[in-house]
């Protein structure tokens, strides 16, 4: 089981920053999650939240806010950390080592995503990242257009806890999922990690920092945990 880095090691470093990855690396993780949106200028950058309030103290909405505006958003002190700036996709994939497994989550729960999925595909392609990449969404409109503009990258349908189990596990994900499943951990039963190591999909557990879980998950057959503390969970694994 491979331990990505949820946000990076958002526990011990402000969220989705470099200085986040770079704790990643630090504690021994095997990659990271991260989340991808675009901004008011078009740039891919890496945040999760749509407007800056938690982050930054600002009520800027990322996707009509120019780049140049939101490089200046000191997203580190307000979380209780050393101030830090959101960072764009492409300086995260230069930052990470060659070793690691990055899974991109595209974030954006809208019809149109206003190029997110042909951007993300650009970036991948130009770097030649496809063989460690994992592009995942909560939105299946995203991944449909994942596979027209890319088809050779590997898909993960993200399920939401919050919304009908069944249309999203036996109809959305068969559709979209090319490579991984990605559930929240307490939908991970025996039978469901089977079915769908058995269907061929790995399966992505988010969001676990109990080492007791972990191991749980680990015996269950799941392929990558998500988590906020992956020194933490390692240790507890070894």
């Amino acid at each position: 089981m491979l331990l990505l880095a949820h946000r990076g090691a958002s526990a011990d470093a402000p969220e989705n920053t470099l200085e986040a990855f770079a704790e990643a690396v630090r504690q021994g993780a095997d990659g990271v999650e991260l989340d991808a949106m675009v901004c008011g200028s078009g740039e891919v950058v890496v945040c999760h939240d749509e407007r800056l309030d938690r982050l930054a103290g600002q009520p800027w909405e990322v996707r009509t806010t120019p780049w140049w505006k939101l490089s200046r958003a000191d997203v580190g002190t307000p979380l209780g950390f050393a101030p830090a700036r959101i960072p764009l996709l492409e300086e995260v994939l230069d930052a990470l080592p060659e070793h690691f497994l990055v899974n991109i989550e595209l974030k954006c729960d809208r019809f149109d995503d206003g190029g997110l999925a042909a951007g993300v595909a650009r970036l991948l392609r130009e770097r030649d990242l496809s063989g460690r990449v994992v592009v995942s969404s909560f939105n299946p409109l995203c991944l449909f257009r994942l596979a027209e503009v890319a088809p050779t990258l590997r898909r993960g349908f993200l399920i939401d806890p919050d919304k009908p189990w069944a249309l999203q596990a036996y109809a959305l994900s068969p559709l979209v999922s090319s490579h991984s499943v990605h559930p929240f951990h307490e939908a991970c039963t025996p039978e469901r990690v089977t079915a769908w190591n058995d269907a061929g999909l790995r399966v992505a557990a988010w969001t676990v920092d109990d080492p007791r879980r972990a191991r749980e998950l680990r015996d269950l057959g799941v392929s990558y945990l998500i988590t906020n503390r992956p020194g933490r969970v390692r240790e507890a694994l070894r």
